[in-house]
């Protein structure tokens, strides 16, 4: 095992996949040279070349377009988009292409693209560069969605990305980047639990709170916290958002009889929503309480002085349990 950044970890699977592949090609603006933004892509120009590590023009739309063209020749494009504000440009290209040319071609095309995207917010940036865009996609059939929220499954899942036949957008929390976390960089990808699976990252008896990104250590430092009081709480991390792994969910929920979804993101439509109606549709006689949500505000993303109060922390989480639990919460006494 090696002590590693999130960040290190991501570099070092585009090395592993470039390596393995030779169909592997990374497409982005800055990710030569400079290494991408946040470094993610750090010397794999000079290790690949400037045929495999493409600096491409400010123009989203057309880097996807590209990436079409390449998949569909047999090559396993990988695109870094600059900041997750910044692929609104691509999003006809994502949802009218990328998502359907499988479907649309009866399933002679295939269409193994990576689509990077640094994602969220918690890191004080501008304007366009903390969304949450993870709803649209996930609401959009032909997607894979994958949310990654340690060292260790950054390495291993964007390695089965990049080997997967299917489009995946792959967020990356960049709050995170720069968390260590062990990574045993001899592990295959094939070897590793599938992307599509939920892990339990820990586990308890009272409440199970869903979540995934950055949220999971909030939620694991609320488990703590929690625990000081006896109460039990058992955290969920999603890990993949298409699709959802709804049997993890339900064995923890049918277990606690309580649940809280937390997420960033707003909370009109939002992932949260989607999760808490089908586990209520497929665990209601082991519900003992309503579901809760914890999430960012229906509010466009405030200025980094306010992002504190945007982003769920760890007492809005525990006030969230507490309301599943039944007891005294900032909801108490207030009628809506």
């Amino acid at each position: 095992m090696t002590t590693m950044t999130m960040g290190k970890a991501l570099n070092q699977a585009l090395r592993q996949a470039m390596t393995d592949d030779d169909k592997v090609v990374l497409m982005g603006e800055d990710i030569g040279p400079l290494g991408g933004v946040f470094r993610i892509t750090d010397a794999l120009q000079d290790e690949f070349g400037e045929r495999r590590v493409i600096d491409t023009p400010l123009a989203e739309s057309g880097i996807v377009g590209t990436a079409v063209g390449l998949a569909m020749r047999g090559y396993r494009p990988v695109v870094e988009i600059q900041f997750d504000g910044f692929v609104y440009p691509a999003f006809d290209q994502i949802v009218c292409q990328v998502a359907k040319l499988h479907y649309r071609t009866l399933g002679r095309v295939k269409m193994p693209i990576t689509i990077r995207i640094p994602w969220a917010g918690g890191v004080g940036a501008a304007e366009h560069h903390s969304e949450s865009p993870e709803a649209y996609f996930v609401h959009t059939a032909g997607l894979r969605v994958i949310a990654v929220s340690n060292p260790q499954d950054a390495y291993t899942m964007l390695q089965q990305a990049i080997a997967c036949d299917d489009p995946v957008i792959f967020l990356e929390p960049k709050r995170l980047y720069h968390a260590k976390g062990e990574v045993d960089l001899d592990a295959h990808h094939t070897d590793a639990a599938p992307m599509g699976l939920a892990r339990v990252a820990r586990e308890g008896s009272d409440v199970t709170v869903v979540t995934y990104g950055a949220q999971v250590k909030t939620a694991l430092d609320a488990a703590e916290a929690a625990s000081d009081e006896g109460v039990s709480i058992e955290v969920i991390d999603l890990r993949s958002l298409s699709p959802i792994d709804y049997p993890t969910i339900d064995a923890s929920v049918r277990k606690t009889g309580r649940v809280v979804v937390t997420h960033e993101a707003s909370r009109e439509a939002g992932v949260a929503a989607e999760v808490i109606a089908s586990i209520t549709e497929r665990c209601f006689d082991w519900l003992e309480t309503a579901p809760v949500r914890v999430t960012g505000h229906d509010i466009p993303y405030p200025p980094s002085k306010l992002e504190k109060q945007h982003i769920p922390d760890l007492d809005r989480i525990l006030d969230g349990v507490d309301r599943a639990l039944g007891r005294r919460n900032s909801m108490t006494g207030v009628e809506l």
